[in-house]
């Protein structure tokens, strides 16, 4: 069965005006439309959210920790939260992808470079077939790299040996 997996689009990834995720509003209205299909088609919708620990924009108990308001989970809706990039690690998610009989997981969220490739590759280890959707991923720019250059060069890295790569309005829940 299908599922799409919403990773770290919280409200801390938006909270700095002057270091904006690249295209995030469009890639929360992409996401938004994702979680929307899901929904229709009575699909799993698994949100994944960062804990960065105390201190952090991200941490439990600060107002960055929860979900961008666009996109809440709804009662129903699984919620793992996490510590690591890796989504699976030291959480409940494989088990709850398991009892819900999950085989293929369609894939957003942030940061391109961190939580979506490292999750992309535990679930790919863990026998998943996995779309990444590459308009619905997205990240910071840095020193180094504009935003743009590392959504694209994670998508590609990340296409044809760990998921299929697709748009949004390209994805279908089949299964």
């Amino acid at each position: 069965m299908d599922a799409l997996m919403v990773i770290d689009v919280q409200q801390g990834m938006f909270a700095f005006p002057e270091s904006p995720p690249h295209d995030g509003a469009a890639v929360v209205e992409r996401i938004r439309g994702l979680i929307a299909a899901a929904r229709r088609q009575q699909k799993p919708v698994f949100f994944v959210q960062h804990d960065g620990g105390p201190g952090d924009v991200l941490a439990q108990d600060a107002p960055g920790f929860a979900y961008h308001p666009a996109l809440t989970p709804l009662p129903g809706d699984t919620v793992s939260v996490k510590r690591y990039c890796n989504a699976f690690q030291e959480t409940d998610l494989g088990a709850q992808l398991e009892a819900a009989g999950i085989r293929h997981l369609i894939v957003c969220g942030m940061q391109s470079e961190y939580c979506v490739d490292t999750t992309v590759r535990a679930a790919f280890e863990r026998g998943y077939k996995i779309t990444l959707v590459s308009d619905a991923h997205t990240t910071f720019d840095n020193p180094g790299l504009p935003a743009v250059d590392i959504v694209g060069h994670h998508s590609r890295t990340l296409e044809g040996s760990f998921a299929t790569l697709l748009p949004a309005a390209s994805v279908r829940f089949d299964g």
